[in-house]
């Protein structure tokens, strides 16, 4: 089958040919026809060369994002293979007897780019980054039913906030919006429906799990807290004192109600506050303490301001450590490279003038896989700081 054509200039078919699934606005010669936003398009060379095939976008700057290179032809099965290989590569990955919540695609590291999948056991929140993919839903829904009958219960569709004129919130499949999932064995309750994002952050999976070897016996702070992830997994090792933070209400609520689910004798505190604010009127000091903000630069423009936010975080944080203590620092940012944030950490570091050992460097899970052709799909940098 062929497609309307998007022809690039003269030179421009390099980054596709080292297969970077973006083809950019100022890369583009023209179109052998009017195209319309999320259809499906070829991309081909001044020559001609046929290079790729993917969806057409008239919004922002990147005008295609491509779903298959070169001679390979886009079938009616691409869903379906798709689906399964990210499948099989998760099931290695994890042990779905002790964690049955995860990223099942995760866009272009997963070969499908506009496309996030979570999975909470049985429940799956497909969310479209792009029109192409939005379009494409119900036959994403459809392979989902045929690849997995056996986990799945719940299929929905959440794509309002990441597509405002185009997407929506709706049920493709069942009608549950809540579930209780579990993670290393831990409990957390998910709801789609109301919950930020797809319901849960599964990216800080493996640091959570790291948070543990620090927290026995400690006071632990955890800010930007939402559900609760790294507070839970603190009081799992046996934390004195864990105090969780959140400016949004709901989610404290909800981090006190899964710290119920799973301790509910424990010594947790829950508090309602912007986590500035907090860390300036609040005089305990703690033995652990997680940083974990939403991203502060949602664009290069704001790159300044939110590298100087996340300065005054980590002033605030390190000063609020006892001697010996552990600072898990993270930005999620992808306009803050891993560099900026180390070096942003550092300033921090030197105003406060203690001594200061780096323990780990930290990512996001294997279940969110950066594209090695791709490496714009790696967002989440972490530290984890011995501060004396």
């Amino acid at each position: 089958m062929s497609y309307p054509k998007v022809i690039l200039k003269k030179g421009k078919e390099k980054s596709i040919q080292r297969r970077h699934p973006w083809v950019f606005s100022g890369a583009v010669y023209g179109v052998t026809q009017e195209i319309n936003d999320g259809e499906m398009v070829d991309v081909v060379d001044s020559d001609n060369n046929h290079l790729g095939t993917g969806y057409f976008s008239d919004k922002g700057s990147i005008v295609v994002r491509l779903l298959t290179f070169a001679k390979e032809t886009f079938s009616e099965n691409f869903w379906k293979e798709k689906l399964q290989s990210a499948w099989e590569l998760r099931i290695k990955l994890l042990n779905l007897e002790v964690t049955n919540a995860f990223r099942l695609i995760h866009g272009e590291g997963d070969g499908i780019p506009g496309l996030i999948i979570d999975y909470y056991d049985k429940n799956w929140v497909l969310q479209a980054h792009s029109s192409g993919i939005y379009y494409q839903i119900e036959k994403i829904a459809n392979a989902i039913k045929s690849n997995f009958p056996d986990f799945c219960e719940t299929i929905y569709c959440k794509s309002s906030g990441t597509l405002p004129n185009t997407g929506t919130d709706y049920f493709l499949f069942g009608t549950k919006n809540e579930t209780t999932a579990k993670e290393n064995n831990i409990l957390f309750a998910v709801n789609w429906v109301e919950g930020q994002k797809t319901g849960f952050f599964l990216d800080q999976r493996d640091n959570r799990k790291l948070l543990r070897e620090f927290s026995k016996d400690k006071k632990v702070l955890n800010t930007f807290c939402y559900t609760g992830g790294f507070s839970i997994y603190a009081m799992s090792a046996g934390a004195e004192l864990v105090t969780s933070v959140d400016i949004s209400q709901k989610a404290v609520d909800l981090a006190a109600r899964n710290m119920e689910l799973n301790f509910p004798n424990s010594n947790h505190k829950a508090v309602a506050d912007d986590v500035f604010n907090f860390m300036r009127e609040n005089h305990q000091v703690y033995d652990v303490i997680v940083l974990d903000p939403p991203a502060f630069a949602k664009s290069i423009k704001s790159k300044h301001t939110a590298t100087q936010a996340y300065k005054r975080l980590n002033i605030a944080g390190l000063k609020a450590l006892a001697p010996k203590g552990i600072l898990f620092t993270f930005s999620c940012s992808q306009v803050i490279d891993d560099v900026l944030f180390y070096n942003t950490v550092a300033a921090a570091a030197i105003e406060t003038g203690r001594n200061i050992r780096v323990l780990h460097k930290l990512s996001q899970g294997p279940d969110h896989p950066t594209n090695i052709y791709h490496p714009e799909g790696h967002y989440l940098k972490g530290l984890v700081l011995y501060v004396e």
